[in-house]
């Protein structure tokens, strides 16, 4: 059994044509160099046809990436040597920028992130590491954002996830919150001290221009200490109860 030189033509290129066939995903886009030279623009989603040799394709993913970026050994502006992790969020924007203006995105953009987390952080003092956290991930994010734009890639987001402390700094900082700690307890019962002084001195004032009050307020121990169910009971007798029971009596003599 023959086949005609003209089918066997066919049938290569029906082959070259199906293997030409190329399905890209809604979020992926191809970069195509055609004998070299860069498409004016990327291809996909859907069906996309290229035709090799001629043709060479790069996929490239738009969606966003997380990076993490391992432990950074940092030197605070005070002098403290910590360790610090951080997340980047980026995306390819421009995907024909991101292949061809640099080597690899992913592997450029980490790097870039490490140095970058370092030469920020270096600058700040510990408590503004650890207190300030929200304004450096800004910082952080804008320049990422700022050395990435050429390439075509977009920084999203730069957070800060840990920073590990040396054991004698965790010491350190433990006795400097429990002093805080006395320090704001004794405050506040010096002021408690205070308020309750203000009140005694006005209640003093108040008793000293009504003298019977001194006698209405003995009294209301008493009822007190007797809720108590106590065996004995030591009670003051006050000067003005005295003077009460001699005014009671001369009028009684009087009478």
């Amino acid at each position: 059994m023959t086949f005609s030189p003209v089918l066997i033509v066919v049938v290569i290129v029906l082959i070259y044509l199906i293997s030409s066939i190329k399905i890209l995903a809604e979020y992926e886009r191809g970069v195509i160099f055609r004998l070299g030279k860069l498409l004016a623009q990327p291809k996909g989603p859907g069906v996309v046809l290229v035709f090799a040799p001629i043709d060479r394709m790069v996929t490239v993913s738009l969606r966003t990436v997380v990076h993490d970026v391992p432990p950074q050994d940092v030197i605070t502006r005070d002098n403290v040597s910590v360790k610090v992790n951080a997340v980047v969020y980026f995306r390819v924007m421009d995907p024909r920028r991101a292949i061809v203006e640099v080597e690899s995105y992913n592997y450029a953009t980490s790097q870039l992130a490490q140095t970058t987390l370092r030469s920020v952080l270096g600058q700040v003092d510990l408590d503004d590491l650890l207190s300030q956290r929200e304004r450096l991930n800004q910082q952080l994010q804008q320049i990422l954002d700022q050395h990435t734009d050429p390439w075509g890639i977009k920084v999203s987001s730069v957070e800060v996830k840990h920073v590990d402390l040396p054991p004698d700094m965790q010491r350190a900082m433990a006795k400097q919150a429990e002093a805080e700690r006395e320090k704001r307890a004794k405050i506040i019962h010096a002021a408690g001290e205070l308020e309750a002084s203000a009140k005694l001195a006005q209640a003093a004032g108040v008793i000293a221009a009504e003298p019977i009050a001194i006698t209405l307020r003995y009294l209301q121990t008493l009822t007190e200490i007797a809720s108590e169910k106590n065996s004995t009971i030591i009670f003051p007798l006050p000067i003005e109860m005295l003077q009460l029971l001699k005014q009671a009596t001369g009028g009684d003599a009087k009478r």
